[in-house]
């Protein structure tokens, strides 16, 4: 060990006095992060370098996963994590006289996703790698990626996040890769010699897509895999036909921000020039690359696996079919073989409104020759399907419906594969939202279950429960993640219990003095600390959390008895740009705090912390600090939810509904050792099919509910006049579509029941540790494993992985 750090410290101080002309000791920390990130290139680079030669000489099968968001957070920890150089690279910083730690902290999250889509993807390029699986990634690199969020007099605002402004040390850029794609102009159809029609293209766009590739380092392997994300540019060869800075500018905003404004037409026709950049330019390069193996298309589908995450990717098929049809000269039913076997598809979403769909004239006018290859799939769809199952079904399964390209039905009638990402998601699309597909294709529909890396989320975001954990039960757990289960042993391990209890105590003193150094806000690390940490929806129910907050105020005010346990409640989120409602209700927390936080009476009991820009790094201080987790979204409609999971693998309880992986999450835990509450998917379902669901009987029967209400709009939350009366009148007047006011009893019952099983540390510990044992079933390792097996069709290595068990 001794001879690696001196070994380590020698070769950093070498690359940094080489990059910067001057010792480490004179530099800034980003100038030493910099320079160590590149010095980890030498470590690595063979190893990438193997891996894309041996599937490439070897013609492995490879899975091609595109998505429009991935959250890979903080990047360097991770990949020394991964390549075993963690504690050699800690102690040769830190024995230079430098602060390791402060030096991680230097890296910047790259702002390429939202919430829980794109962290999910991140999570499975990791496992991919990591369970030796040749898998690569495909998407955009955002020059702004998500906007960065602020915090002005409670306010949302969105500033562009600047996280390229320093070199990204990862990635590689590969011009001589790049691909160009078309749109806009005009297509017809033209007779060649063999009186086939082939298009030729008039007055269209070209834009450049140069990939910029970023290694995913798989856990203690040779593995070394491939995230490809394209950034749009000016063609070389065609640069004098973007003469304006305008024109240039254009090409630039393709790829500048992660989810325009859609609430305008040219913000959603943004949204669809990026999503079909993507799918061109990531198709073009899988066809580059298959020609390379001087194969025939008929084997297409045994090399290559192409997985579509969410709807967003979905143009991928018509591009596939446009080359296939018109540079290779296939026929459209050589073609559409191709696609079905090559294409699967994870849908991520409930609610059928909120399935993307695009209106004709809107993909004619930008993309002609995908709308008529649409066009075409949907002819066929219904001449083949009407006829088998009636021109009612043809119709409801259709890609294009009134006017519109529905884009999760074009996925679905492409792929081979459709699957859920939890078992009541599964079933629910299976019963209702995508019955009829079900009907027609039964074969098709499967669940997997979404996961999380405990790389990331208990090795990397909680090192002392990690090493707890490694002093009772080896290490075996961190390369096959079930093996933790082998803590419930230890649920009676009074010692053991005891040490956990520190572990939480001391990461929610180190949360509490960020909160203090950036909020200055002072809080108990002796109080509960409660969390909900997830993308700002009305369904997800942070509003449910903020009237919960408001009840307990009233009771303080009146009873300061009435409340023995202090909590402090902790929110992160963010709201998309033009979702109004929903910035309404960041702004309700905000006051909410303002006001409880400066009352002596009630800031004993209560804080509000509603932290500014969450995401991956904030996530990683939080998750560990937190005693309860907030899975309160209405039933039936959280697809799954994973911050369920990184929150019970770090020994926190769950407060939730039976929605989402929640179901599956109790199962695996226990009711005893979580606090349930609400209605159920089917009592979702049954109170709304009957229509006799009136909250305005809520207001003015339940006398605690309508003074919680009336708190909105009578003054006492200063400055919410507008928001405070919007959401009143959503909760009254325009009947509560998320029940909230039915849930709310039952919810403040779990709450109380929470508090009362806190105030035995002996047994809250226990409970801790059962949620901690249960976690590995969760991990995205499996999950990969099982899509690798029964959708993707590829080998893992799991001679590389010790995994013996992942069904």
């Amino acid at each position: 060990m001794l001879s690696e750090v001196k070994t380590f410290q020698k070769e950093y101080m070498t690359q940094f006095e080489d990059l910067y002309a001057y010792s480490y000791e004179e530099g800034t920390d980003t100038e030493r992060f910099l320079a160590l990130g590149l010095l980890l290139r030498r470590y690595y680079g063979d190893r990438w370098k193997e891996s894309v030669s041996e599937y490439r000489q070897d013609k492995k099968r490879q899975v091609y996963y595109f998505s429009m968001e991935y959250l890979p957070g903080r990047q360097l920890k991770s990949n020394l994590l991964n390549l075993g150089l963690l504690q050699t690279a800690r102690t040769a910083i830190d024995g230079l006289g430098l602060d390791f730690d402060q030096i991680v902290r230097a890296e910047v999250d790259p702002a390429l996703g939202n919430g829980g889509l794109g962290r999910l993807a991140s999570c499975f390029m990791d496992s991919m790698a990591s369970t030796g699986i040749a898998g690569n990634g495909c998407g955009i690199r955002y020059r702004y990626g998500l906007f960065k969020q602020k915090f002005v007099n409670g306010h949302q605002i969105e500033l562009p996040e600047n996280w390229l402004r320093n070199l990204n040390v990862w990635e590689v850029r590969r011009e001589g890769k790049a691909v160009t794609v078309r749109f806009g102009g005009t297509v017809e159809l033209v007779p060649n010699a063999d009186n086939d029609l082939k298009p030729v293209y008039h007055n269209t766009q070209t834009i450049l897509a140069v990939p910029y590739d970023t290694p995913q380092i798989g856990y203690h392997n040779k593995t070394v895999n491939t995230l490809r994300l394209f950034s749009a540019e000016v063609p070389y060869e065609d640069e004098t036909a973007y003469q304006t800075p305008q024109e240039r500018n254009a090409v630039k905003q393709i790829t500048e921000v992660l989810y325009p404004d859609d609430s305008n037409y040219e913000g959603r026709l943004l949204r669809l020039k990026q999503e079909y950049f993507l799918c061109s330019a990531g198709i073009q390069t899988i066809v580059n690359h298959f020609k390379g193996l001087k194969l025939e298309w008929s084997e297409f589908p045994e090399k290559v696996a192409i997985h579509i995450n969410d709807t967003h990717p979905t143009l991928c098929i018509p591009e596939l079919m446009r080359i296939l049809l018109d540079d290779e000269g296939l026929s459209w039913e050589q073609a559409w073989n191709i696609i079905h076997k090559t294409f699967s598809y994870t849908n991520h979403t409930i609610l059928a409104e909120a399935m993307e769909r695009w209106p004709v004239d809107m993909v004619e006018r930008t993309l002609p020759r995908i709308m008529q290859i649409i066009w075409e799939i949907n002819r066929r769809h219904y001449l083949i399907k009407g006829a088998l199952y009636g021109q009612d079904i043809a119709h409801k399964t259709a890609p294009v419906i009134d006017g519109q390209v529905q884009m999760a039905h074009l996925a679905i009638l492409a792929s081979h594969s459709v699957n859920g990402v939890a078992k009541l998601h599964t079933e629910i699309l299976e019963n209702y939202t995508l019955r009829n597909f079900k009907l027609i294709s039964p074969a098709k529909f499967n669940n997997k279950t979404n996961g999380i890396t405990l790389r990331r989320w208990v090795m990397l975001a909680n090192e002392p429960l990690s090493n707890l954990i490694d002093q009772r039960i080896g290490k075996e757990w961190r390369s096959s993640p079930k093996e933790v289960s082998l803590l419930k042993a230890y649920q009676t391990d009074k010692k053991l219990l005891k040490e956990l209890l520190a572990v939480k105590k001391a990461n929610k003193e180190r949360f509490a003095a960020y909160v203090a150094d950036q909020m200055n806000i002072e809080i108990d690390p002796n109080a509960l600390f409660d969390v909900q940490i997830k993308r700002l929806h009305a369904y997800k129910r942070q509003l449910l959390q903020a009237l919960h907050i408001i009840d307990r105020y009233w009771r303080i005010k009146e009873d300061p008895g009435s409340i023995q346990q202090p909590r402090v409640f902790i929110f992160g989120a963010k709201a998309a740009p033009s979702y109004h409602y929903a910035k309404e209700i960041i702004k309700l927390i905000n006051a909410l705090a303002d006001l409880v936080n400066n009352d002596p009476e009630v800031s004993e009991f209560i804080k509000v912390v509603f932290v500014e820009n969450y995401g991956v790094s904030l996530a990683e201080l939080i998750i560990p600090s937190a005693d309860l987790s907030e899975q309160i979204s209405l039933s039936g409609k959280e697809a799954s939810g994973t911050s369920n999971m990184k929150l019970m693998a770090n020994g926190a309880l769950t407060i939730g509904t039976l929605d989402g992986a929640n179901v599956e999450i109790r199962d695996s835990v226990g009711e005893d050792n979580l606090f349930l509450f609400g209605l159920k998917a089917d009592e979702v379902e049954n109170l709304k099919a009957s229509h006799i669901y009136h909250s305005a009987d809520y207001y003015h029967n339940n006398p605690r509910i309508k003074r919680i209400l009336d708190t909105l709009i009578d003054g006492t939350i200063p400055d919410i006049e507008e928001e405070g009366r919007d959401i009143f009148d959503s909760l009254v007047t325009y009947n509560d579509e998320y029940f909230l006011l039915k849930d709310f009893d039952s919810f403040v019952d779990a709450q109380d029941q929470a508090d009362l099983a806190f105030q035995d540390p002996h047994e809250w510990a226990r409970k801790c540790l059962l949620n901690i044992a249960a976690s590995g079933n969760f991990s995205s390792d499996y999950t990969v494993l099982r899509y690798a097996k029964e959708i993707w069709k590829v080998d893992p290595g799991l001679h590389l992985f010790n995994i013996q068990d992942f069904s």
